[in-house]
């Protein structure tokens, strides 16, 4: 059994990417679990607060469930031609203390798939999640892509994603990087 933890990278409660990531949870093979997390109660990032109380407790769980995992799929929406705020905070946070980056990250396979209601999916903000990903030390799985535009049209009135073809494509990158992430056993 492939372990993959599914992070959505956005709060909203209609959220696209949320939704996304609970077709692919719905899509996974009989030998593939896909845990999902959100980044809520994860607070901004304050060195401050750090020294001064440590971890906030949010973090420090998504950090076991990530350790815990064969592997990350990061579903993040784009804001503004990027990576959301939110989002690469908690990945600010994640990364703290610097000396439990090769624990949290280092090797470990990560996976990005977005959608979003514009004609372009998530194209630059996957994009912007490469550097970011090699800097920790993760293993970026290159082996498909996933942006899905005009999301919006594509869910069907109970917010999940009913077209048959995006679900297909969903179907096989889950497949591929579960296959992946399951041959580097956690961290490559």
């Amino acid at each position: 059994m492939t372990h993959l933890l599914g992070i959505s990278g956005s709060l909203r409660s209609g959220s696209f990417n949320t939704a996304l990531l609970r077709a692919a949870q719905s899509l996974a093979g009989d030998d593939v679990h896909i845990e999902a997390a959100t980044l809520h109660s994860i607070p901004l990032y304050d060195g401050d607060l750090e020294a001064r109380e440590g971890l906030p407790a949010a973090v420090v769980a998504l950090k076991e469930r990530i350790v815990a995992s064969d592997g990350v799929l990061l579903c993040s929406p784009e804001y503004n031609n990027g990576i959301p705020g939110v989002f690469k905070n908690a990945i600010d946070w994640l990364s703290r203390p610097g000396d439990d980056i090769g624990r949290v990250f280092g090797g470990r396979p990560f996976a990005v798939i977005g959608a979003s209601p514009g004609g372009f999916g998530t194209i630059l903000a996957q994009n912007a999640w490469l550097p970011v990903l090699r800097t920790l030390g993760a293993q970026c799985w290159s082996g498909g892509r996933l942006q899905v535009s005009r999301v919006h049209k594509l869910l069907d009135a109970d917010g999940e994603l009913a077209d048959e073809a995006t679900r297909k494509l969903l179907a096989e990158f889950v497949s591929g990087f579960a296959a992946f992430a399951g041959k580097a056993g956690g961290k490559m």
